[in-house]
């Protein structure tokens, strides 16, 4: 469901649902009534748009006293009852609604986490079955571009290092000796940064990343699942010279 309807029903179920409780009134407490529309908060939080589910809560609070609190079909509260309820929909709105967020970010970071690990796996497959380790490299560059979320990712033979950033074996990014915070000021895009492939200490090759286009803020985990996949190359090298 699109964020523009879940806004909609944000907005328009509250009033219908207080509108049909308030035929029932002298036989339905507000208590009850007030859980109901908890129920319905919850639902439209539940869509993981911070937005709607306040709106709701919102929407909620201002029918539940417009039908269902003395006096009747007016926009004010005599019972201290009526205004405390009225305020606990509004807060439960906003804390389901941040539940809400959080589980999507969860199961977004699950997500992730399962693609990485296929990507990994399906690299040390492909290293295991001795194919090509040109198909084996273009596979990588592919995965690494993927994974760090950066404009392409070409891979060059030899050990000679330069002055460029480097992302380290850690997935710690280096400048002049300087760490990166890539979380907060994303990947240099002035520069192609260098990951060496190492075997037994020394270096076999490396990948350059190019990130100009944008700001990419890949997460260390992110950094160190490139540097896992760039090592099934320099298994594949040592394994398959050429």
């Amino acid at each position: 469901m699109n964020r523009n309807r879940v806004l909609a029903l944000a907005l328009v179920v509250p009033p219908v649902v207080c509108g049909l409780l308030a035929l029932l009134r002298d036989s339905f407490d507000n208590a009850n009534a007030a859980l109901l529309l908890a129920v319905v908060i919850v639902g439209v939080a539940a869509a993981g748009w911070r937005s709607a589910g306040v709106l709701a809560a919102v929407s909620s609070a201002v029918w539940f006293d417009f039908f269902l609190t003395v006096p009747y079909n007016r926009f004010t509260i005599d019972s201290g009852d009526d205004v405390e309820t009225t305020i606990l929909l509004v807060l439960i709105g906003v804390a389901v609604s941040e539940i809400a967020i959080w589980g999507r970010r969860q199961q977004a970071r699950a997500s992730r986490h399962r693609g990485y690990l296929d990507g990994v796996i399906t690299t040390s497959q492909a290293v295991s079955e001795g194919g090509s380790t040109q198909d084996l490299i273009d596979h990588v560059a592919a995965e690494i571009t993927v994974v760090l979320g950066i404009d392409r990712v070409r891979f060059v033979a030899g050990g000679n290092r330069t002055s460029a950033p480097q992302l380290n074996p850690d997935g710690t990014v280096t400048r002049g000796g300087h760490v990166l915070k890539v979380e907060r000021d994303g990947l240099p895009t002035n520069a192609e940064i260098e990951l060496p492939i190492q075997h037994a200490g020394r270096v076999r090759g490396r990948f350059l990343l190019t990130a100009a286009t944008h700001i990419a803020r890949p997460d260390l985990e992110q950094r160190q699942v490139a540097v896992a996949l760039a090592d099934q190359v320099a298994t594949a090298l040592i394994a398959q010279p050429h």
